[in-house]
């Protein structure tokens, strides 16, 4: 195996650092006139004529946190843009909250997403501890309208959808968003202190980890606003890029990142953490057996079926990003070398087949053979995935990223 490939080597090491930058480099001309993001395309110059969302800007202003942090230039001008956009155009002065995005002409989209929420407060977090102008503000009023629109203290879960006013609830419950939740509560309790969001992210963990057991660990991701699972939701539209058909084995990844990183940053510890610990290897361990080189290429199919037959074969590149995060952190938390061996395996593939090392950047989706297509994800929309994939397996795995980095 080619060193660079190989966790704990100082070619590995040298090989994520440089590539962490040059996304970096890559995403840099996200930035409209007003601060929002721009959605990138294959060369990562701006396709103007899409929206400017705000889960992009979001994730823009997180990660350009993180390049200040490192010291990385421009990252703290870039930053400081992103998130003058979340607190200029994309904030609802009126209703308040955040827009989805805003259209070519100006234009508001419809809804106010969860998941567009959780990320604005990840972002902020991250700003805070970059001392980006402005971060503060953001984040307490971002938690405030969270705290009253999308937190359910009843179930211990996360609303996904309001309209534009918020007087209209969705009936759609889902789990991407509570997970992006947790990422984003976990980043609140790291940059603050403020310890009830840690105990509302273990909240939703628990539900997830009972969904999990009861669906052999493949997790259901649509649900009704009772919160029982929907399991056949979109079978006629199964590539959805938000709401696809079946079990998202990238999402079980992401998901045993998150509870390994929850269970190592409570006080909590024996058992119980062993317990959380288990939960999370299986998660991980029944999506690399479903998805990981299942139809006899490489790469991680997008979607299963809950018996673990492939539905969707497109590799997304975020997948293979959250596969590279959690082997690595199992690694660090058991010392099982396989851990190490399928960190290895999955960096290879990326550098073989999913980094474009013309223009830069991860192809952000391959077909079965894995020839670049965009029928779900046009372009490389933003860097956030590919980013943290970067610098995760070399941080604390307890610790929230942008407080690992500053704090390390």
């Amino acid at each position: 195996m080619d060193s660079r490939f190989v966790i704990d080597t100082s070619d590995n090491r040298d090989y994520m650092y440089k590539n962490g930058i040059l996304l970096l480099d890559f995403g840099r001309r996200f930035p409209s006139p007003s601060g929002s993001s721009y959605y990138l395309g294959d060369n990562g110059l701006p396709l103007i004529e899409r929206p400017r969302q705000t889960w992009i800007t979001a994730r823009m202003a997180h990660v350009y946190s993180i390049g200040k942090i490192l010291g990385i230039d421009e990252s703290e001008q870039l930053a400081t843009q992103a998130v003058n956009g979340l607190t200029g155009e994309l904030k609802d002065h009126r209703y308040g909250g955040f827009y989805s995005g805003i259209t070519i002409n100006g234009q508001t989209l419809p809804d106010k997403m969860c998941y567009a929420h959780a990320f604005v407060i990840l972002a902020a977090t991250s700003a805070l501890l970059a001392d980006i102008k402005s971060a503060k503000d953001l984040l307490y009023d971002a938690l405030d309208v969270f705290d009253r629109y999308f937190w359910d203290e009843k179930e211990g879960l996360a609303y996904d959808n309001w309209d534009i006013t918020f007087n209209r609830l969705d009936e759609y419950r889902g789990l991407n968003a509570n997970m992006h939740t947790v990422e984003a509560f976990l980043a609140v309790a790291d940059a603050t202190g403020d310890e009830e969001y840690r105990k509302r992210a273990g909240r939703i963990i628990e539900r997830v980890i009972a969904w999990a057991k009861e669906y052999n660990y493949r997790l259901p991701e649509h649900f009704d606003s009772d919160w029982k699972a929907v399991p056949d939701l979109n079978w006629d539209n199964p590539a959805d890029p938000f709401k696809p058909f079946g079990a998202t084995p990238g999402h079980a990844m992401e998901w045993a990142r998150l509870i390994i990183q929850y269970a190592k940053s409570t006080s909590e510890s024996g058992k119980q953490t062993d317990e959380y610990i288990k939960a999370a290897k299986d998660l991980y361990d029944r999506a690399y057996l479903d998805a990981w080189n299942a139809d006899g290429e490489k790469g991680f199919v997008y979607t299963t079926d809950f018996e673990g037959n492939p539905v969707i074969h497109d590799r997304m590149h975020w997948t293979l990003a959250e596969a590279i995060n959690t082997s690595s952190v199992l690694y660090r938390i058991t010392g099982d070398k396989r851990y190490a061996d399928d960190f290895s395996a999955y960096l290879e593939y990326l550098d073989q087949s999913v980094m474009d090392h013309r223009y830069g950047s991860w192809f952000h989706q391959l077909d079965e053979k894995n020839s670049v297509i965009d029928t779900v994800w046009p372009g490389k929309p933003d860097i956030y995935h590919a980013f943290q994939a970067m610098l995760i397996p070399y941080v604390d795995p307890s610790v929230s990223i942008a407080s690992a980095i500053l704090n390390r």
